[in-house]
């Protein structure tokens, strides 16, 4: 017979950590030399924004921050809270730091969603100290919070939880947890839980717990047969939130990368009818315009930014239309990543020759001290030339002759660009493929 449940708290819930050193899979913050251990030991909290995929701890990190600080908590969503709402937190921070002294933390979960109008609400209390802010946020920080407030706020990036974490979290609510403790349950097999967690702890938690709550016996033995078939029954819905938000996206920009517009479309349906962020939608487009097709076609990346800013305008539903268009646009479009891999590659030799000096040609000189440490000599002005180019070297000496950028020849578009390369630099780019 079954044992039955004598609690409805859900098991991330009754797992959730109480203290810094439970949290696993985000050391580099919370372990002994973390940047959070550092700043709870020295009693001083900045406002910080965690960026991370779902169930990678932020929400947990900002409670478990108020707890060991011996700090007030609030907590507000930015999907159901408003202007109104966060002016009521922050009086009553004012009222609790003149008899605590201790600024409250305030907790905004996925703070991407708030509006300028709303996040201009919480500037003053951010800059006077009247609050510490706490914002959690699946989306780059960059694009969705205002520059003001993000000069205020220390971004922390937190990681997909690795197989070692995942495992280690799976044992511990086998063995702690308040109702699988007094059970004989036994993970045979690992495997397809960890797949389908894809580094998402909420994820595990929540299938593990499914898993056992279907097994109708006292004895439970976890094997990958058991975990597919929890999973397959909860992929015919799509959750905006987080449970597979991620596959679903991923799902529609390998559709396009992969030129298939029935695939794409698809996708793209399947996310607008699940109350997807369009704009979401939209800005992956973008990045994808110049990720995948970059100078094969050279009109998809202003497509992409004009659908973006149409649905800006236009709203929904009638942006599904912009959105429909140009995700076809874009599946049928030629396909070039070499735009990506250029920036990747200069990428690794930055990391490996650091800060190289920009060579004296190349300088600015707009005084005379710097005209007389030859700041701007030697430099040729292209367009004195009778095909306005000069073949003089734009690098630092040190990597004189390195070439990031390498057109292909199998697209139209960088065919051309590789020719005119070929043409004006010749060793450089006459190599070819």
């Amino acid at each position: 017979m079954k044992t039955q449940y004598t609690t409805g708290i859900p098991l991330p819930e009754r797992m959730r950590p109480h203290i810094l050193q439970e949290i696993l899979g985000q050391e580099e913050l919370t372990g002994p030399d973390g940047i959070i251990q550092q700043m709870m030991a020295s009693g001083f909290l900045s406002s910080m924004i965690f960026w991370g995929p779902p169930g990678t701890g932020k929400t947990t990190l900002a409670t478990v921050i108020a707890e060991e600080s011996d700090r007030s908590f609030f907590s507000l969503s930015a999907i159901s809270s408003g202007v109104k709402e966060v002016r009521e937190v922050i009086k009553k921070a004012e009222e609790i730091n003149l008899f605590k002294g201790k600024p409250p933390i305030l907790f905004i979960d996925e703070i991407h969603r708030f509006s300028k109008s709303q996040q201009d609400a919480l500037l003053g209390a951010v800059e006077k100290g009247t609050i510490i802010l706490i914002g959690a946020t699946t989306e780059n920080p960059s694009f969705e919070v205002i520059s003001a407030l993000l000069s205020r706020c220390q971004v922390y990036v937190l990681k997909p939880l690795g197989k070692e974490d995942l495992l280690k979290l799976a044992h511990r609510a086998l063995q702690e947890d308040v109702i699988f403790k007094n059970r004989d349950i036994q993970l045979l097999e690992s495997e397809a839980l960890l797949a389908y967690s894809g580094g998402d702890a909420r994820k595990l938690l929540n299938t593990l717990e499914l898993v056992i709550a279907n097994t109708k016996s006292d004895i439970v033995e976890i094997k990958n047969d058991d975990v597919e078939r929890t999973a397959r029954d909860r992929r015919s819905y799509y959750d905006k939130t987080g449970e597979n938000h991620y596959d679903i996206i991923s799902a529609f920009i390998k559709s396009m990368r992969g030129s298939d517009p029935n695939g794409a479309v698809y996708w793209l349906t399947r996310m607008l009818e699940g109350g997807e962020d369009p704009l979401f939608i939209a800005r992956r487009m973008v990045i994808l315009a110049s990720e995948d097709i970059g100078n094969a076609n050279p009109n998809a990346l202003l497509l992409a930014t004009s659908c973006f800013q149409a649905v800006q305008q236009i709203g929904m539903p009638e942006g599904a239309i912009n959105l429909a268009h140009v995700a076809i646009y874009l599946s049928t479009s030629e396909k070039s990543n070499r735009a990506y891999l250029a920036l990747r590659n200069a990428q690794k030799e930055i990391k490996k020759t650091g800060d190289l000096p920009v060579p004296l040609h190349l300088r600015n000189a707009p005084t005379s001290l710097m005209k007389d440490l030859n700041y701007g000599t030697d430099y040729i002005y292209p367009h004195d030339l009778p095909d306005h180019f000069a073949p003089q070297e734009y690098l630092p000496e040190e990597i004189t002759g390195s070439c990031f950028y390498e057109p292909s020849d199998r697209v139209s578009m960088e065919r051309k660009i590789k020719e005119r390369l070929d043409s004006l630099w010749k060793e450089r780019y006459s190599s070819g493929e």
